[in-house]
């Protein structure tokens, strides 16, 4: 989390599917992977705020794998919501990874 979130304030790594990606020049596979910001601060700030530092730790972070080497990652889309009765708020975001072997 980064410095400063709220105590109700968490993230959440989701749902994977994995698809494969070979082609003739080798092995590979699409991951498409949901990480989930869930607040209990109000308004959408701190929620919008956790979901942007997550976003950029992925894409400027260099990701080390036991298997395989990470091509490329990027977010696809998000989904912001309220739950509880607007007491808690959840950005739902979507990312895509292509990994070559």
């Amino acid at each position: 989390m980064p410095p400063g979130v709220p105590a109700g304030s968490f993230v959440l790594i989701g749902s994977e599917v994995v698809v494969d990606q070979s082609d003739k020049s080798g092995a590979g596979a699409e991951h498409r992977l949901e990480v989930a910001v869930i607040s209990d601060a109000s308004g959408f700030l701190t929620a919008k705020g956790i979901a942007g530092a997550v976003s950029e730790a992925l894409a400027d972070a260099p990701l080390m794998l036991a298997t395989g080497s990470l091509v490329s990652i990027g977010f696809t889309r998000a989904v912001a919501r309220r739950l509880d009765q607007g007491g808690v708020r959840r950005i739902d975001m979507s990312f895509r990874a292509r990994i070559e072997f």
